[in-house]
Parts: structure tokens; sequence; C-alpha cells
């Protein structure tokens, strides 16, 4: 792969000599993107090939060429060009499967080939007004113009693709350096980037979590004084970030940065606020941080890949501690209800982010139920405990064994060894009554049309009534044949009348 560094619009960075172990490490990582993209010729040649006849050129850039020299090199492609959304647009339609041209009005054409994701932008040079995150769309007419207006010097590389498949690396601003010694910093002033989009603010989180870099110290400067700013964003865009921070492979810098940085405090104040308690056992240097170790702990538990819901409730599982805190006469501190108390405040905040109704409901039960274990010894878990544990569950109780294992965070091993095995001792009894009942779903042994026509009354409020009598019937006793069902109801119903 050539290097060519842009000239005259962007100087070249000042860095220091490499050492031997330095430049061994760069040809490696040129070796590498070289291999990745190389493997795609036969998508990339013809593409750059049609805009090379057209009298244009094509580059791969941004995350593509980040991730191409991390050896990460997904399906997702980004492109940039010298050509203009028109001309794009009909160098795809001969080309592509597919083509989608929302983004025409932007200079972005989005097209698929041999199940290739292709997304190809003309060159930008957006002027932003400072007052809010959606810029004058203007295009630019060279590549290090607009390299030069992207986020992170680490997301400013590009390799241009030519006809007969050479590949030329263009760097104007840096960005290897940054990649090899793992930094983010920005390619204008930090103050200048944030300003132009606050929403880099949150995506340096982001990008602290998913690619397991540090910031460069006036960057977290810029971020700290400029927080504030974040609220010309959009919920909605600030929830598309925060899930990508939360799913990155050390979400925990990314929320540490948040929080340090002030970010938190405008976006998820509820984050912060832990660190103000102290838990119970005085084992952790205060909630906030132990609910880092119990959301690392239940992320180790992961099987099928990053388990957003999972990962959500496992860093909010006790953010109702704050507004619960009491003390004893012996100065012991408690956290009574705190499960309640957290659950209603996760659906206010995920509510006032615009998350679906499943994840706020899912996150929320999550963090309602994750204090139900502790309520009961190993001798105490009746079967009609167990069905109600299950049936609260429902479709969550998988993750719900997750998060009460990784909530057990004591340093005591003993007494982790203990909580541990009463557990294990919880799963096995789910599993025993599973084997005789249908725990996944617990019903009533009578269904709504059973019950208006042994009790003869309308469908209405009291069959919802009779209904909920025979659950928790079912849930109290375990599954009845139908004559004693019957019986239990049409008792209950007399009960009910006579009163």
């Amino acid at each position: 792969m050539n290097s060519q560094d842009a000239q005259n619009q962007v100087p070249t960075p000042q860095v220091e000599p490499q050492t031997e172990t330095e430049t061994d490490h760069r040809l490696a990582l040129m070796a590498r993107a070289h291999q990745a993209i190389g493997e795609l010729s036969d998508i990339l040649v013809p593409l750059a090939a049609a805009f090379t006849e057209k009298g244009h050129s094509l580059y791969l850039v941004g995350g593509s060429v980040r991730d191409a020299f991390l050896g990460e090199l997904g399906h997702d492609l980004d492109f940039t060009t010298s050509a203009r959304p028109e001309e794009t647009k009909a160098i795809l339609d001969n080309y592509a499967d597919v083509v989608w041209d929302t983004g025409i009005a932007f200079g972005t054409l989005s097209a698929e080939k041999h199940g290739q994701q292709i997304e190809i932008t003309t060159f930008r040079s957006d002027l932003y007004d400072g007052n809010s995150r959606n810029p004058e769309v203007t295009f630019g007419d060279t590549l290090e113009g607009d390299l030069v207006r992207r986020d992170f010097k680490v997301n400013a590389m590009a390799v241009e693709i030519q006809a007969d498949g050479e590949l030329i690396f263009h760097d104007p601003v840096g960005g290897l350096d940054d990649l090899l010694n793992h930094i983010l910093d920005t390619p204008a002033t930090p103050e200048q980037s944030f300003n132009d989009d606050p929403l880099r603010m949150l995506r340096a989180a982001r990008f602290v979590s998913q690619l397991n870099f540090a910031l460069a110290p006036r960057v977290v400067g810029a971020m700290t004084e400029m927080a504030q700013q974040i609220t010309r964003i959009t919920v909605e865009r600030m929830q598309v970030e925060l899930n990508k921070m939360i799913l990155g492979k050390n979400p925990e810098s990314g929320i540490d940065l948040m929080v340090e940085s002030g970010l938190a405090q405008i976006i998820y104040p509820e984050i912060p606020a832990m660190q103000m308690t102290q838990d119970e056992h005085m084992q952790h240097k205060d909630v906030y941080a132990h609910s880092l170790q119990v959301m690392r702990q239940a992320i180790d538990q992961e099987e099928d890949g990053p388990d957003l819901v999972l990962r959500w409730a496992a860093l909010l599982h006790d953010c109702g501690k704050p507004d619960t805190r009491d003390f004893n006469e012996e100065g012991r501190v408690s956290f009574h209800q705190h499960e309640v108390v957290g659950a209603k405040l996760v659906r206010r905040r995920m509510r006032k982010l615009k998350y679906s109704k499943q994840m706020i409901g899912d996150v929320g039960q999550l963090v309602f139920l994750h204090m139900r274990f502790h309520g009961f010894s190993e001798g105490q878990w009746t079967d009609s405990a167990v069905r109600r544990y299950v049936a609260d569950a429902g479709e969550l109780l998988p993750r719900l064994h997750k998060l009460v294992r990784a909530d057990c965070t004591t340093r005591n091993k003993r007494k982790a060894a203990r909580l541990q095995a009463t557990y294990d001792h919880l799963e096995k009894r789910i599993s025993e009554i599973a084997a005789k009942e249908d725990l996944a779903r617990v019903r009533p042994d009578l269904d709504g049309n059973e019950i208006m026509e042994i009790l003869n009354i309308p469908a209405g409020p009291l069959v919802g009534k009779a209904w909920g009598f025979l659950k928790e019937l079912r849930l109290e006793r375990g599954p009845l044949d139908r004559d004693e069902a019957i019986v239990e109801l049409k008792s209950w119903w007399e009960g009910e009348h006579n009163e």
C-alpha cells in the first residue's frame, strides 16, 4: 500500500522519530490493512474502475480504514468521492444489486453488492451554525478538506482504490500515529470540533469503549468545559451513541469518561448519583464502582454476543440506592426497597431518552427483580416461591440468573461461595419443577371462555378478576385437574358474591 500525505491544506503532523519496533508495528498494520482490503478486490476494483471512467476518484474512508488496520473490517464499507451525488447514483445503479438514495440530499448513497453494504458520500466541507448539530451541507473538492472535518484523527484516514487495484494510503492529520498509540484526538481543536457537533463528545465515550483507546488530555478538557452543549443534540441521537458505548469492549471506560466530564450528569444523572453512596457492605468505594463491577461480571457471562438489556440492567440495578439510603442506630446503612425505586427511575429516564417500550419494560423489570433472590435462604424456596420467581421473570429469567450472579461481589470468599451455592440450589429447584410443570407458561387451569360458562357471566371485568384468582391459585399450588379447578372457582365466586 503506497502512502501519500496531503499537501498544502493540512500540515503534516510533527511526530517523534520512530524506533525500530514502532516502524515494524507500523509496517505490520499496513500489511494487515492491505490484506483485509485486498480480499474485497472483487467488489472494490470494479467499483473504483466505474468512478475512474467518469473522471472521479474513490476512497475507502473513516471507520472502515481504521477497522482494516485493527483487523476488524466488517461488511459495512464507507467511501468518499469527488463525484456529486447524482453521478454516484448513476454509477451505483449500473453496479450494485440494490441502491438506496434516502440520504442523497446530504450527499450519501447506500447500496448492496454481493451482501456487502456500501455507503458513498461526496466530499463534504460543511458549515455549522453553532446552535444545532445539523450543518449546512456543502460539497467539497478535495479529499483533505473532507478528512480534516471528521471527528477524530483515527477516523480521518483514507485508502484510494484505483482502477488497477492499487491501494494508496492517505493520512493528512496523523491518524495512524494515534492508532498506533491507542489515542483519540481531534483533527482540529477539540473546542472547534465539539462546537461544530456536540454529539462528538458522546462519540468520544463510545469510541473509548469500542476501541479501548484513551482520550488526548486536551479532548478531555474540552469535553469537561463544553459538556452542557450536548443539550443541542436530540435524545434519539444520544440513545444511539449510548447503546453503542454500552455494547463496546470496555463500556466501563466510556461510562467513566461520561461521569468525569459531566456528560452523564446531563444525559443520565442517575449514573453519577451512585458515586455519592457507599454500599452497605463497605466493600467498594461506592455504589457506582460496585455497579461497574457488576456490569463487567454480567458481560463475562454473555454467551451469544453483547446483550444490551443485560448490560443496562447490570449498570443500573442499584440506581435506587441514593434515594433510599438510611442509617440505623449503630450507623449501619441500608437501602430498603431500592429495587422498587430504581425500577421507577430507570423507566422514567429511558422514556425521556425515547427507548422502546420493550427495552424500558425489560430493563425496569430486571432492576425490580434483582433483589428477590436475597429474600430467601436455601430452605425457604417453596414450590410456590419458585413458580412466582419464574412467572415474574418470564422470558427475562436467563438474564435474571446472570444479573443476580453478577451482583455477588463480596470479597468474603466464604460468603460469595454460599451465595453462589444458594443460587445453584434455586436453579436446580426451577429445573425440577419445570420437569413436572410448564413453568415457562404458568396459566390458570381454566380459560376465559370456561370461566364465563361455569359462572354464567358475560365477558367483562369479573372474568378478569376470576382469571386472576385462578392464576394465583396456580402459582400457589401448581397444576390442578379440571374438576378441582372448577370447585375452587365456584367456592371463590360464592365468597365474592356473598360479600
